[in-house]
């Protein structure tokens, strides 16, 4: 541990953080890599493969290697590691670092090895592995390590993690592949339908982020959408309103409220009792969609804190643990 650089990955379904003891999160960029599709070589990491993505001619291919917040591509994968890890400029002895990664809270010992294998592969030299909604919360600032309970609600890309921590230590939880991917997913389906016009993801995560809400009538906005008519095969343009948005994603904002439910139903009482006070705490990116924190808080009679650095939590989290690694098991 002496020699070597101590190093937090937030490896998200949609970016990736990178945190780097005594510097802090130097690094956050977009979990996507654009390849050749004959000899796979590389031709681009992060941001600039993002912006190739749905817009590639044959020979490229823009990819998420990670899906549901687990690994779906593993050689993808260890060449974004591996890229991202030299773009941090390790000089001489401190090239391989020691990493902290942070995984969904219910996947599979095959999927965590597969993690594992991926970090060791990039040029690590210990790898820890921990779950994220412990992780979102020591990033939130809650002090976990007392015998009281606090609740996160990890909204991310591909996976919704809801856990119960207490003692430092998760006591219930659960995990489950409806996030921001999903909505988005959701976004196309409902102006496919209403509308009868296509559109890719990266426009419904536009839709999303800038008129989306979960609550009806915390906003009304409306937006211009560009698509491919499915009638006539040609170009087109609508006007969608939040009220719609709210629509669309109804259904995945329910099986994430369910989720907390199940978890709450799970709890020993005398942590219900803690959380009836304390509220929940909103971390990830979903955490940022409006009005989502009202939906919670009407259906689940709890008060719902968003995190400041929502977006950040874990990869902070990362730094915290990093700073006290002797904790990390």
């Amino acid at each position: 541990m002496l020699f070597s650089k101590a190093v937090g990955i937030d490896l998200g379904t949609a970016n990736m953080l990178i945190y780097v003891k005594g510097e802090g999160i130097v690094l956050d960029e977009p979990s996507v890599v654009a390849l050749e599709a004959e000899t796979k070589k590389c031709i681009a990491v992060g941001q600039e493969a993002k912006d190739m993505l749905g817009r590639t001619p044959m020979r490229i291919m823009a990819i998420r290697p990670l899906k549901d917040g687990v690994i779906a591509d593993f050689e993808v994968t260890e060449i974004m590691l591996q890229y991202f890890i030299r773009k941090l400029k390790l000089k001489g002895m401190f090239s391989r670092p020691t990493i902290l990664i942070c995984c969904p809270s219910n996947i599979t010992s095959v999927e965590r090895n597969a993690i594992r294998d991926a970090a060791y592969r990039a040029g690590a030299k210990r790898v820890y592995i921990e779950e994220e909604p412990k992780v979102a919360a020591i990033g939130a600032g809650l002090d976990i390590s007392k015998p009281s309970g606090s609740m996160v609600l990890d909204i991310g890309g591909g996976t919704t993690d809801v856990a119960i921590l207490s003692l430092g230590e998760i006591v219930t939880s659960t995990s489950l592949k409806i996030a921001g991917d999903k909505m988005d997913r959701d976004i196309i389906k409902y102006v496919k339908d209403s509308y009868k016009l296509l559109i890719g993801d990266r426009t419904a995560e536009e839709i999303k982020k800038r008129i989306g809400t979960a609550w009806r009538g915390s906003r009304t906005d409306t937006l211009d959408v560009h698509g491919r008519d499915l009638v006539t095969g040609l170009p087109h343009t609508i006007t969608i309103n939040s009220e719609e948005t709210e629509l669309a994603m109804r259904e995945s904002l329910q099986d994430i409220v369910r989720a907390c439910r199940t978890v709450l139903e799970q709890t020993p009482p005398e942590l219900s009792a803690d959380i009836v006070t304390r509220g929940i705490v909103l971390t990830g990116g979903g955490a940022l969609l409006r009005g989502i924190d009202e939906l919670l808080m009407n259906e689940l009679n709890i008060p719902v804190y968003v995190a400041e650095n929502a977006l950040r939590c874990v990869a902070e989290g990362t730094g915290i643990m990093l700073e006290n690694l002797h904790l990390v098991r």
